[in-house]
């Protein structure tokens, strides 16, 4: 495990066995604030709350080659018109692509880290994005997901983000792409009481980035009409 320093953002690797070949990347993006200058830190709630599902995707996924960071951002807030932490995962992005040439990324963002990975969907290295109870407002851009596929999870109990904005933002991209689904999950937007069920859709979603192969209940979904409010149980 090591971490890559950037001005004051930092990301923190899970990395595969010695001698294993880097085959695909995830990289992961917390929550944060709507608004808020002070630093980020790894004690922050939001940060620890992604810790155990980048440990999750590393144990599951290390052998077949897939590289797993966790990027902590500058500050905590999203700051419009800044958009802060989009600036730190474009930098993430760039890192990882000069490191792995060629090697396909997986986001897999929860809340605000959702809203930042829909943004910087458009990045060369991004093939898959899978969010996580995402942050959405009303004019969130979908276009970057041509090409690209979209898997979104959300909590149907959550009162923080909004279900219906996540339904609606998957329906509009499926105007782009053929490769979109949404999962619902009886659950709130901490993702603690199904902790273990969160933890299963993302390692599922990875697999299918690894090895080429999409998952089938992932792949049914999206293949499936009723594809935006499939059930994951």
């Amino acid at each position: 495990m090591h971490a890559l320093d950037g001005e004051a953002a930092a990301l923190r690797s899970w990395s595969p066995p010695h001698g294993t070949a880097v085959r695909a990347v995830v990289l992961v993006l917390p929550g944060g604030r709507s608004r808020g200058r002070q630093p980020a830190s790894t004690r922050n709630l939001a940060y620890r709350r992604m810790v155990p599902i980048a440990r999750s995707i590393h144990r599951s996924s290390a052998a077949d080659g897939v590289d797993t960071y966790l990027l902590r951002y500058r500050v905590r807030g999203w700051n419009e018109p800044s958009q802060d932490p989009v600036r730190d995962a474009r930098w993430a992005l760039d890192g990882i692509r000069a490191r792995y040439p060629g090697a396909p990324v997986t986001l897999v963002g929860h809340s605000m880290g959702g809203r930042t990975a829909l943004r910087v969907a458009d990045h060369a290295s991004v093939r898959t994005v899978c969010a996580l109870a995402p942050w959405i407002e009303a004019d969130e851009p979908f276009a970057q997901f041509a090409g690209r596929e979209l898997i979104v999870a959300h909590g149907t109990r959550d009162h923080t983000t909004s279900p219906k904005a996540s339904y609606e933002y998957a329906l509009n991209t499926r105007d782009v792409s053929d490769r979109v689904c949404r999962f619902e999950l009886a659950d709130g937007h901490a993702m603690l009481r199904r902790a273990d069920t969160w933890h299963d859709l993302v390692r599922r979603v990875v697999a299918g980035t690894a090895t080429g192969t999409a998952d089938p209940t992932v792949a049914g979904a999206m293949d499936s009409p009723d594809g935006l409010r499939a059930r994951w149980s």
